[in-house]
Protein backbone atom coordinates (compact mmCIF):
# COMPACT_ATOMS: atom_id res chain seq x y z
CA UNK A 1 0.00 0.00 0.00
CA UNK A 2 3.09 2.57 0.29
CA UNK A 3 3.11 3.06 -3.22
CA UNK A 4 -0.46 3.22 -3.55
CA UNK A 5 -1.55 6.35 -5.98
CA UNK A 6 -4.77 8.23 -4.71
CA UNK A 7 -6.79 10.52 -7.06
CA UNK A 8 -8.18 13.51 -4.75
CA UNK A 9 -11.10 15.59 -6.49
CA UNK A 10 -11.81 18.41 -4.02
CA UNK A 11 -12.08 21.86 -5.50
CA UNK A 12 -11.13 23.55 -2.22
CA UNK A 13 -7.18 24.08 -2.05
CA UNK A 14 -7.16 24.51 1.62
CA UNK A 15 -8.21 20.84 2.10
CA UNK A 16 -6.61 19.60 -0.81
CA UNK A 17 -3.32 21.25 1.19
CA UNK A 18 -4.22 19.54 4.25
CA UNK A 19 -4.84 16.21 2.94
CA UNK A 20 -1.38 16.62 1.23
CA UNK A 21 0.02 17.53 4.70
CA UNK A 22 -1.55 14.91 6.26
CA UNK A 23 -0.91 11.98 4.05
CA UNK A 24 2.72 12.68 3.25
CA UNK A 25 3.48 10.38 5.91
CA UNK A 26 1.45 7.26 4.36
CA UNK A 27 3.92 7.36 0.90
CA UNK A 28 0.57 7.40 -1.15
CA UNK A 29 1.00 9.15 -4.48
CA UNK A 30 -1.35 11.82 -4.52
CA UNK A 31 -2.60 13.05 -7.86
CA UNK A 32 -5.22 16.24 -7.20
CA UNK A 33 -7.83 17.86 -9.23
CA UNK A 34 -9.75 20.55 -8.55
CA UNK A 35 -12.91 19.29 -11.24
CA UNK A 36 -15.14 16.49 -12.34
CA UNK A 37 -14.23 17.13 -15.71
CA UNK A 38 -9.93 17.24 -14.51
CA UNK A 39 -10.57 14.23 -12.57
CA UNK A 40 -12.29 12.52 -15.35
CA UNK A 41 -9.10 13.25 -17.82
CA UNK A 42 -6.70 12.21 -15.06
CA UNK A 43 -8.88 8.44 -15.25
CA UNK A 44 -8.22 8.29 -18.74
CA UNK A 45 -4.48 8.97 -18.69
CA UNK A 46 -3.59 7.07 -15.86
CA UNK A 47 -4.12 4.09 -13.22
CA UNK A 48 -4.88 5.25 -9.78
CA UNK A 49 -5.63 3.13 -6.86
CA UNK A 50 -8.14 5.00 -4.48
CA UNK A 51 -10.35 7.98 -5.63
CA UNK A 52 -11.68 10.37 -3.22
CA UNK A 53 -14.28 12.01 -4.67
CA UNK A 54 -16.18 15.67 -2.98
CA UNK A 55 -19.73 15.74 -4.35
CA UNK A 56 -20.06 19.11 -4.43
CA UNK A 57 -18.02 20.75 -7.12
CA UNK A 58 -17.91 23.21 -9.67
CA UNK A 59 -19.73 22.28 -13.21
CA UNK A 60 -20.38 18.47 -13.01
CA UNK A 61 -21.29 17.01 -9.83
CA UNK A 62 -19.58 14.34 -7.51
CA UNK A 63 -22.89 12.15 -8.45
CA UNK A 64 -22.60 12.36 -11.89
CA UNK A 65 -18.48 11.61 -12.19
CA UNK A 66 -19.23 8.86 -10.13
CA UNK A 67 -22.12 7.60 -12.17
CA UNK A 68 -19.34 7.90 -15.38
CA UNK A 69 -16.50 6.19 -14.08
CA UNK A 70 -18.76 3.17 -12.97
CA UNK A 71 -20.17 2.52 -16.63
CA UNK A 72 -18.14 3.65 -18.92
CA UNK A 73 -15.99 0.60 -20.28
CA UNK A 74 -13.36 2.68 -21.15
CA UNK A 75 -11.90 3.67 -17.47
CA UNK A 76 -10.03 1.08 -16.16
CA UNK A 77 -11.38 1.36 -12.87
CA UNK A 78 -12.81 -1.77 -11.90
CA UNK A 79 -12.36 -2.61 -8.30
CA UNK A 80 -10.99 0.33 -7.94
CA UNK A 81 -12.96 2.13 -4.43
CA UNK A 82 -14.58 5.26 -4.55
CA UNK A 83 -14.70 7.24 -0.96
CA UNK A 84 -16.90 9.94 -0.99
CA UNK A 85 -16.34 13.27 0.83
CA UNK A 86 -19.42 15.45 1.66
CA UNK A 87 -20.87 18.33 3.36
CA UNK A 88 -24.76 16.67 3.02
CA UNK A 89 -24.89 14.40 5.34
CA UNK A 90 -28.69 13.26 4.68
CA UNK A 91 -29.23 9.99 4.39
CA UNK A 92 -30.93 9.85 1.02
CA UNK A 93 -27.77 11.50 -0.38
CA UNK A 94 -25.19 9.12 1.18
CA UNK A 95 -28.21 6.09 0.16
CA UNK A 96 -27.45 7.91 -3.74
CA UNK A 97 -24.02 7.55 -3.70
CA UNK A 98 -23.46 4.13 -2.22
CA UNK A 99 -26.14 3.10 -4.96
CA UNK A 100 -24.04 4.82 -7.96
CA UNK A 101 -21.06 2.21 -7.12
CA UNK A 102 -19.39 3.96 -3.88
CA UNK A 103 -17.81 2.13 -1.21
CA UNK A 104 -17.38 4.34 1.59
CA UNK A 105 -18.16 8.04 2.57
CA UNK A 106 -17.00 10.89 5.35
CA UNK A 107 -19.12 14.08 5.87
CA UNK A 108 -17.55 16.94 6.15
CA UNK A 109 -16.03 18.57 8.76
CA UNK A 110 -14.09 15.37 8.87
CA UNK A 111 -10.37 14.66 10.43
CA UNK A 112 -7.85 13.82 7.95
CA UNK A 113 -6.86 10.98 10.56
CA UNK A 114 -10.36 9.27 9.79
CA UNK A 115 -10.70 9.80 6.10
CA UNK A 116 -6.63 8.24 5.92
CA UNK A 117 -8.08 5.10 8.29
CA UNK A 118 -11.06 4.90 5.67
CA UNK A 119 -8.35 4.92 2.45
CA UNK A 120 -6.52 2.63 4.64
CA UNK A 121 -9.33 -0.11 4.96
CA UNK A 122 -10.47 0.14 1.13
CA UNK A 123 -7.10 -0.38 0.10
CA UNK A 124 -6.52 -3.22 2.21
CA UNK A 125 -9.63 -4.59 0.83
CA UNK A 126 -8.57 -4.43 -2.90
CA UNK A 127 -5.57 -6.22 -1.87
CA UNK A 128 -7.14 -8.96 -0.69
CA UNK A 129 -9.72 -9.14 -3.30
CA UNK A 130 -7.94 -12.12 -5.05
CA UNK A 131 -8.95 -15.14 -3.20
CA UNK A 132 -7.01 -17.53 -1.71
CA UNK A 133 -6.01 -21.11 -2.83
CA UNK A 134 -7.76 -22.50 -0.69
CA UNK A 135 -10.60 -20.02 0.01
CA UNK A 136 -13.97 -20.67 -0.51
CA UNK A 137 -15.03 -19.09 -3.94
CA UNK A 138 -18.47 -19.77 -4.75
CA UNK A 139 -21.61 -18.90 -2.69
CA UNK A 140 -24.98 -19.87 -2.80
CA UNK A 141 -28.37 -19.16 -0.99
CA UNK A 142 -31.66 -19.39 -2.46
CA UNK A 143 -31.53 -16.88 -5.50
CA UNK A 144 -28.49 -15.32 -4.52
CA UNK A 145 -25.01 -16.44 -5.83
CA UNK A 146 -21.43 -15.10 -5.62
CA UNK A 147 -18.44 -16.09 -6.93
CA UNK A 148 -15.08 -14.21 -5.65
CA UNK A 149 -12.97 -15.18 -8.56
CA UNK A 150 -14.67 -13.47 -10.90
CA UNK A 151 -16.20 -10.79 -8.76
CA UNK A 152 -19.66 -11.65 -10.14
CA UNK A 153 -23.48 -11.33 -7.86
CA UNK A 154 -26.35 -12.75 -9.83
CA UNK A 155 -30.30 -12.44 -8.29
CA UNK A 156 -31.42 -15.64 -10.20
CA UNK A 157 -29.62 -15.39 -13.47
CA UNK A 158 -29.30 -11.36 -13.40
CA UNK A 159 -26.18 -9.79 -12.45
CA UNK A 160 -26.17 -7.44 -10.37
CA UNK A 161 -23.25 -4.28 -9.98
CA UNK A 162 -22.29 -4.28 -5.91
CA UNK A 163 -19.63 -1.36 -4.81
CA UNK A 164 -16.45 -3.53 -3.02
CA UNK A 165 -17.98 -2.90 0.50
CA UNK A 166 -21.34 -4.14 -0.69
CA UNK A 167 -19.64 -7.30 -2.56
CA UNK A 168 -17.72 -7.79 0.94
CA UNK A 169 -20.97 -7.17 2.82
CA UNK A 170 -22.88 -9.70 1.00
CA UNK A 171 -19.63 -12.69 0.91
CA UNK A 172 -19.79 -12.13 5.07
CA UNK A 173 -23.84 -12.80 5.58
CA UNK A 174 -23.14 -15.84 2.61
CA UNK A 175 -20.40 -17.29 4.39
CA UNK A 176 -22.41 -17.76 7.86
CA UNK A 177 -25.93 -17.75 7.03
CA UNK A 178 -28.37 -17.67 9.85
CA UNK A 179 -25.55 -16.47 11.92
CA UNK A 180 -26.87 -12.72 13.59
CA UNK A 181 -24.21 -10.26 13.09
CA UNK A 182 -23.42 -7.09 15.62
CA UNK A 183 -23.04 -4.10 14.45
CA UNK A 184 -19.30 -4.16 15.12
CA UNK A 185 -18.78 -7.32 14.27
CA UNK A 186 -19.70 -6.50 11.04
CA UNK A 187 -16.96 -3.67 11.00
CA UNK A 188 -14.36 -5.67 12.29
CA UNK A 189 -15.00 -8.47 9.80
CA UNK A 190 -14.95 -5.68 6.73
CA UNK A 191 -12.56 -3.13 7.84
CA UNK A 192 -10.92 -3.93 11.03
CA UNK A 193 -11.05 -3.34 14.77
CA UNK A 194 -9.74 -0.07 14.36
CA UNK A 195 -11.94 1.34 11.52
CA UNK A 196 -13.61 4.53 12.64
CA UNK A 197 -17.48 4.41 11.68
CA UNK A 198 -20.03 4.44 13.66
CA UNK A 199 -23.23 1.84 13.96
CA UNK A 200 -25.68 4.24 12.09
CA UNK A 201 -23.09 3.62 9.07
CA UNK A 202 -23.31 -0.28 9.10
CA UNK A 203 -27.08 0.42 8.58
CA UNK A 204 -27.03 2.61 5.69
CA UNK A 205 -24.43 0.34 3.78
CA UNK A 206 -26.99 -2.74 4.78
CA UNK A 207 -30.28 -0.60 3.51
CA UNK A 208 -27.84 0.05 0.38
CA UNK A 209 -27.69 -3.59 -0.35
CA UNK A 210 -30.89 -4.30 0.31
CA UNK A 211 -32.04 -2.17 -2.94
CA UNK A 212 -29.10 -3.32 -5.11
CA UNK A 213 -30.80 -7.06 -3.96
CA UNK A 214 -34.22 -5.61 -5.14
CA UNK A 215 -36.92 -7.94 -4.02
CA UNK A 216 -33.91 -10.66 -2.68
CA UNK A 217 -33.05 -7.71 -0.05
CA UNK A 218 -35.66 -9.70 2.14
CA UNK A 219 -33.43 -12.57 3.50
CA UNK A 220 -30.81 -9.71 5.26
CA UNK A 221 -33.38 -9.77 8.38
CA UNK A 222 -32.83 -6.92 10.39
CA UNK A 223 -32.16 -8.25 14.57
CA UNK A 224 -33.99 -5.38 17.18
CA UNK A 225 -31.62 -4.47 19.04
CA UNK A 226 -28.87 -6.96 18.38
CA UNK A 227 -27.39 -6.63 14.79
CA UNK A 228 -28.46 -8.48 11.39
CA UNK A 229 -28.13 -12.14 9.38
CA UNK A 230 -29.05 -13.42 6.06
CA UNK A 231 -31.48 -16.40 6.65
CA UNK A 232 -30.87 -19.50 4.95
CA UNK A 233 -33.03 -20.43 2.33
Amino acid sequence: MAKAALLIIEDEAEIQELLSLAMVKEGWKLIMAQTAEEGLDLLKQRAVDCIILDIMLPGMDGFTLLKKIKTDQDLQVRGIPVIMTTARGEEADIVAGLELGADDYVVKPYSPKVLIARVRAALRRKEEGAPKCAEKTFFRQGRISLNTQTHAVFLDEKPLDLSATEFSLLKHFLSQPDRVFSRNQIIDALHGSDYPVTDRSVDVQVLALRKKLMDGGDCIETIRGVGYRLKSL
